[in-house]
C-alpha cells in the first residue's frame, strides 16, 4: 500500500478544494493510504471527507501576512517543520505555497506531483507563492510529474516556465452520480419565476469570475425586451460592489445573491441557462456539474471551456471573454427558436463523459506510474 499526501491551503468553497475531497474519498483504499494536509485547518469542504481519509493541518488558524512570513523561510525548512510523516508520493494540488513547500522533500524515494488548476500566462502570476519567479521554476523542477487539468493550462504553464519535465491533462474529479440525485431535491426557499428566464452561476464571488458583467448582461438583456432572473451560488467580497451596482439600476429584485449552498445542483436543474461570466479559469467545475444536471451552459473562452462545451459549440455556447460577446451568446441562445432546448440535450450528453470511475482510474494509473 503507497502512502500518499496531499497538500493544499485549506479547504474552502472553491473548485480546486471540492475536487480533491472528491478525488480521495473515491481513491481505492486497498491501494492507497491516503492523508490530505491543510496549511490552515480552514474550509467547509473539511466536512465532506470521507472517514477513510487521514486530515491533518499545519496551522489551527490563517494569520494575516502568511504567504509573506513563509516565504522568509526556504522550502526545506518549512517541509522539515510542517512534514513529519514519511510518504511514498506527496502530490501539491495547488500552485503557489503548497508547491513550494512540497518541493523542499528531502528524501529521493519520495515522488513528487504538482497539479496546476490556473492559467500561469505570466512570470508574476508564477511567482505567486514563491520569493520569485526563478524560485518558482526551480520548485516546479523539482517534482516527477506535473498535472494539469486543461490542455490550455498545460500551455500556458509549459511556456511560461520554459518547463520540459513531464507534464499530462487530467481531468477533475466530480461526482456525477450524487451530484444527478441530489440535483433532483426539492426546493423550498426559491420560487422561480414562470414568466422569464432563469439565469444561474455558481462560485466565489471574486473578481476573476466577472459577476460584475454578469450583472450588466442581465441589464441589457431587460432593456431588450428579455425578461430574465439571475441567481448566483456563492459568497465572496465582490458581493458588496456588484449590490451596489444593483441598486443604482433598480436591479435587486433581478439579480439575486442566494449564498453559498451545500447543494446547488438543484437550483442549477431548475434554472433555465448556467452563464460562467470569469475572466479566467483552469477548468470549471462548475460547469462541468451544469453539464451533468443537463442545463444550457454559455460561458466567456477560458482554459478548458472548449474541451468541455467542444471546439465548434457542440454541447454548448463559448464566447469571447468580454462583456459585448457575453451578452450576444446569451441573447442568442435565449432568443433563437430551438436554441435552448437543444442546449439542454446537448449538455446532458455531455455530461455522461465526466464520470467519476474514468477520472479516478486516470489518477491512479499516474501515481502507478511516476
Amino acid at each position: 500500500m503507497k502512502k500518499v499526501l496531499f497538500l493544499i491551503p485549506t479547504l474552502g468553497h472553491g473548485g480546486a478544494e471540492k475536487v480533491l475531497v472528491n478525488l480521495v474519498n473515491n481513491m481505492d483504499k486497498s491501494r492507497y493510504d491516503v492523508t490530505v494536509m491543510c496549511l490552515f485547518d480552514f474550509g467547509v469542504n473539511r466536512q465532506f471527507l470521507g472517514n477513510d481519509v487521514k486530515y491533518t493541518y499545519a496551522f489551527k488558524r490563517i494569520f494575516r501576512g502568511n504567504s509573506r512570513i513563509l516565504s522568509m523561510f526556504s522550502p526545506e525548512f518549512l517541509y522539515s517543520k510542517l512534514i513529519k510523516d514519511r510518504y511514498d508520493i506527496i502530490v501539491s494540488y495547488l500552485e503557489g505555497v503548497a508547491a513550494r513547500i512540497a518541493s523542499g522533500c528531502p528524501y529521493e524515494e519520495t515522488k513528487l506531483v504538482s497539479w496546476i488548476h490556473c492559467k500561469i500566462d505570466s512570470e508574476s502570476v508564477a511567482a505567486a507563492g514563491f520569493r520569485n519567479y526563478e524560485e518558482a521554476k526551480k520548485c516546479y523542477n523539482r517534482f516527477d510529474n506535473t498535472v494539469c487539468v486543461s490542455k490550455m493550462t498545460q500551455e500556458y504553464f509549459t511556456d511560461t516556465l520554459s518547463f520540459d519535465k513531464p507534464s499530462e491533462v487530467l481531468y477533475n474529479t466530480i461526482e456525477s452520480g450524487q451530484i444527478r440525485e441530489l440535483s433532483k431535491e426539492k426546493i423550498d426557499d426559491v420560487e422561480f419565476s414562470k414568466d422569464c428566464f432563469n439565469i444561474c452561476s455558481v462560485g466565489k464571488i471574486t473578481k476573476v469570475k466577472g459577476f460584475e458583467r454578469l450583472a450588466a448582461v442581465h441589464k441589457r438583456l431587460l432593456e431588450s425586451g428579455i425578461k430574465n432572473k439571475v441567481y448566483i451560488l456563492g459568497v465572496g467580497e465582490e458581493q458588496e460592489k456588484i449590490e451596489e451596482y444593483l441598486s443604482e439600476n433598480n436591479l435587486n429584485d433581478t439579480f439575486i445573491f442566494l449564498g453559498y449552498r451545500v447543494n446547488p445542483y438543484k437550483y442549477v436543474r431548475s434554472c433555465d441557462l448556467y452563464v460562467c461570466s470569469s475572466y479566467s479559469e483552469g477548468f470549471s467545475t462548475s460547469v462541468t456539474e451544469a453539464l451533468i444536471t443537463g442545463t444550457p451552459v454559455v460561458t466567456t473562452f477560458c482554459s478548458g471551456m472548449q474541451e468541455q462545451l467542444g471546439y465548434n459549440n457542440e454541447y454548448g455556447i463559448v464566447t469571447e471573454n468580454d462583456e459585448e460577446s457575453l451578452y450576444q451568446g446569451v441573447k442568442k441562445i435565449l432568443t433563437e427558436k430551438g436554441l435552448l432546448e437543444h442546449y439542454a440535450e446537448m449538455s446532458a450528453q455531455r455530461g455522461k463523459r465526466f464520470d467519476k470511475k474514468v477520472t479516478v482510474k486516470a489518477v491512479e494509473d499516474m501515481l502507478e506510474r511516476i
